[in-house]
């Protein structure tokens, strides 16, 4: 089964949401509009402004050969099994993967830190006392693909068109960036709302910038398989729509040789190739086809690498640690429909999940429960709140009870797979909501039966979801799976048109306001949004607000656990599982760096090509 995939992942934003933040920082004293060379939430940053390099890289990394794999974390419009447009950056379409590599940002992460940017097309920033306005001086050097200089009237339209017309994970969350305007060809001036949130300035920072000539006279909305004119360290080379794209290193990049980029952008190529089903998928790493593979399939990792290149050293397989919070995965249980508005109901439902029974059955004992939102962090509410989390839960009206105690965790099961105590306890949630019993149906308190439809776009959770079925059928609930092509799943969850789906959503060190599309209520009316369940609640809204607007990394903590306490009270998901590891099988012919970063896999960034390996094996 897998652990994963938003996402955003499934969702996990290239852009960096929830990774970045900035504002000025209490208790830090900061000279007005000096000149800075990186921001990050809290002041704090590791590297100088006279620093070489990262120290995750290697900075004498040698470049050439190739990288293929496949998409494993999306953002924007992309799909995971499919693509039929290179533009990521907009509702309509399935994007291709690696599009985010064609195009530069002002400021780029870290990955050694939580939440940290240093400049890329900006050589320096300066902000404002009062934090509303941040300008970026530009590098002169910074040139697109064509040869044409990028300037701050790129930059300028480009934050602009994002916020007017990008895709929701990025307009929603700049809506408070008032204008963006150039102060001649070096020279970006950003301004906010006074409300805007901690975060939102790095964010923007982090956003592609465009040629403004380039779109000038072309639809920004369209769905293209044209490659766009970028500036970044790859452009788009061949192109087999829903299959592979490929990408092609830049020779002259412009930027090869800043600090923010040595040891970095080694291979001469990169191809993603696609498959709807993961069976085949698996067969064609096998075969050589690709060779990174992130395995997410626990009964494959367990039994599935048997085959000869593996005996004869050709594939390596390792389990890597990983340091981030493990984001959230889970069933999203579609709230905006009437039958599924009682929590009372939610929490029934997911009673009939048997994880423990599952796990040990049907996922080789690989993972662990899904309690929190901010699961595998500190961020994870534990235990009773604390002084400062009930200073802030106690303005709220109308929350549960139990927010105010233990930490709602999903029950341990007996493992048999069919726990009647907890299904007795369902059944008396059900009827504690009004529903009735009416031969082998569960009848709604309005009288009509409760159904539900799981829906997927691969059968990957089958064999999880069908004996969850069995035991919705037990108390009367008529439950079904339909797995749909990519383009009908997709275009199904924009419109919100479905019961429950699977998704998984990646988090960063310090989340900020990128939550909002999750589970903010604007973004609840929102189609394509990130908040699949529909929450809207004035009490999370305020909470959300609490955390973009934290001033020091335990405000942070304390409304994140606030927060994660209200959400899971709402039963707004049935959990799933993670796992605290990447688990990697690689045809031998990568190097990497002796110190990877500490939050990030660093896969292909910083790897690059060993030709030596690559002959010992015959994959020259």
């Amino acid at each position: 089964m897998t652990g994963a995939p938003w996402t955003p992942t499934r969702r996990s934003l290239v852009l960096g949401a929830g990774a970045l933040a900035a504002i000025r920082p209490s208790g830090e004293t900061w000279a007005a509009d000096a000149e800075r060379h990186g921001l990050s939430s809290f002041g704090e940053l590791k590297y100088g402004p006279d620093f070489q390099h990262f120290a995750y890289v290697n900075p004498m990394a040698p470049r050439g050969g190739r990288f293929s794999g496949q998409l494993s974390s999306s953002t924007g419009n992309q799909a995971l099994n499919t693509f039929n447009t290179l533009n990521i950056y907009v509702l309509r379409g399935e994007g291709a993967a690696g599009m985010n590599l064609t195009f530069d940002s002002l400021m780029v992460r870290a990955l050694d830190e939580p939440d940290a940017v240093y400049g890329l097309l900006a050589r320096s920033v300066a902000v404002s006392p009062d934090g509303l306005t941040y300008t970026f001086s530009l590098r002169p050097q910074a040139r697109f693909h064509d040869g044409s200089r990028l300037t701050a009237q790129d930059a300028a339209f480009s934050l602009k068109l994002l916020r007017d017309k990008g895709h929701p994970e990025i307009a929603e969350v700049i809506r408070a960036m008032t204008d963006a305007r150039a102060e001649g060809e070096d020279r970006l001036v950003v301004t906010f709302a006074p409300d805007r949130a901690r975060d939102l300035p790095l964010f923007v920072a982090q956003l592609p910038i465009f040629s403004a000539a380039y779109y000038g006279g072309r639809d920004f909305e369209a769905s293209t398989l044209e490659p766009p004119l970028g500036s970044g360290p790859y452009r788009v080379g061949a192109v087999d729509p829903g299959r592979s794209i490929g990408l092609e290193r830049v020779p002259d990049y412009w930027a090869a040789d800043l600090p923010v980029n040595v040891g970095q952008n080694n291979f001469d190529a990169i191809r993603y190739e696609y498959f709807r089903d993961r069976t085949v998928a698996f067969e064609a790493f096998k075969s050589g086809a690709f060779t990174f593979r992130e395995e997410f399939t626990a009964r494959v990792w367990a039994t599935g690498y048997d085959f000869p290149a593996l005996a004869e050293g050709r594939v390596v397989r390792e389990t890597v640690p990983d340091a981030r919070p493990s984001g959230t995965q889970g069933w999203w249980i579609n709230t905006r429909r009437e039958a599924f508005r009682d929590p009372r109901v939610r929490e029934a439902i997911g009673l009939c999940f048997d994880f423990e029974w599952s796990n040990r059955n049907l996922m080789y004992g690989a993972y662990t429960r899904t309690a929190s939102f901010f699961e595998n962090s500190d961020l994870k509410a534990t235990g009773k709140p604390s002084a400062e989390e009930i200073a802030l839960l106690e303005p709220l009206k109308a929350l549960p009870p139990e927010v105010f105690g233990e930490a709602w965790t999903p029950p341990v099961s007996d493992g048999s797979g069919q726990d009647r105590a907890l299904l007795k306890r369902a059944d008396a949630l059900l009827r504690e909501a009004g529903c009735t019993r009416q031969g082998g149906s569960l009848l709604l308190p309005g009288g009509q039966p409760l159904t539900l439809e799981f829906l997927d776009e691969d059968p990957v959770f089958q064999a999880v979801t069908q004996p969850f079925i069995r035991n919705l059928g037990l108390l009367g609930i008529r439950a079904s799976l339909r797995t749909v092509d990519p383009a009908q799943y997709q275009a199904r969850l924009k419109d919100f048109d479905f019961d429950l789906t699977a998704r998984r959503y990646a988090s960063g060190m310090t989340p900020g306001a990128e939550l909002r599309e999750t589970y903010g209520s604007r973004a609840a009316r929102t189609a394509g949004s990130n908040n699949l369940s529909g929450i809207a609640d004035p009490a999370i809204d305020t909470l959300l607000t609490a955390i973009a607007d934290a001033k020091s990394r335990a405000e942070l903590t304390t409304a994140c656990r606030a927060l994660d306490r209200v959400l899971r009270a709402g039963r707004y998901w049935v959990p799933m599982w993670y796992g605290s590891t990447h688990r990697l099988a690689l045809w031998d012919i990568y190097g990497r760096p002796a110190n990877p970063p500490k939050y990030d896999l660093g896969a292909p960034g910083t790897w690059w090509f060993d030709a030596d390996k690559a002959k010992r094996i015959g994959r020259e």
